[in-house]
């Protein structure tokens, strides 16, 4: 029996060329983070980025970004970013990040974005690549089932 899907993590620490004036990370880096996590977490199922791209012959641009601050993260903090596939569309998925600051750990920002799967040549909406879908599957869950296996509410 398969274990129940998890989100990924990865870590990633604040750098100078993320803070403020404050040392407090500016919103804009956090996009930065979730590319990383969202990068990682296709890397880590055998999806390389590099290698989807030109196996499926698709893009993946984004539809929607939606991201919510709850604890500022400073200069030096570790990062944890936890991403997963919060739903699989047709020709998108709508992939989720949160950053996770201190032990125990603490929701400081969240991020939804819609991804479409278009073609190549044309940038037309396609299916979604059942092999993508098939990776993806231990780390497609729900926010709250996503925020239960964190330790975070």
């Amino acid at each position: 029996m398969p274990a129940p899907p998890r989100p990924f993590l990865v870590e990633e620490y604040v750098r100078w060329s993320d803070v403020d004036f404050a040392g407090i990370i500016f919103y804009g880096s956090y996009v930065r983070f979730f590319e990383i996590a969202e990068t990682e977490l296709f890397r880590s199922v055998g999806l390389a980025y590099g290698d989807v791209f030109d196996t499926y012959d698709v893009w993946f641009p984004r539809k929607a970004l939606h991201s919510e601050f709850f604890l500022p993260a400073r200069l030096d903090d570790r990062l944890r970013l936890a991403a997963y596939v919060g739903r699989v569309g047709t020709t998108s998925l709508q992939l989720n990040c949160d950053v996770l600051l201190g032990e125990p750990a603490r929701l400081g920002a969240a991020t939804w974005q819609v991804i479409v799967c278009v073609d190549r040549q044309s940038l037309k909406p396609r299916p979604v690549p059942e092999g993508i879908v098939r990776a993806l599957a231990p780390h497609t869950l729900g926010e709250a089932a996503a925020r239960a296996a964190l330790g975070v509410s």
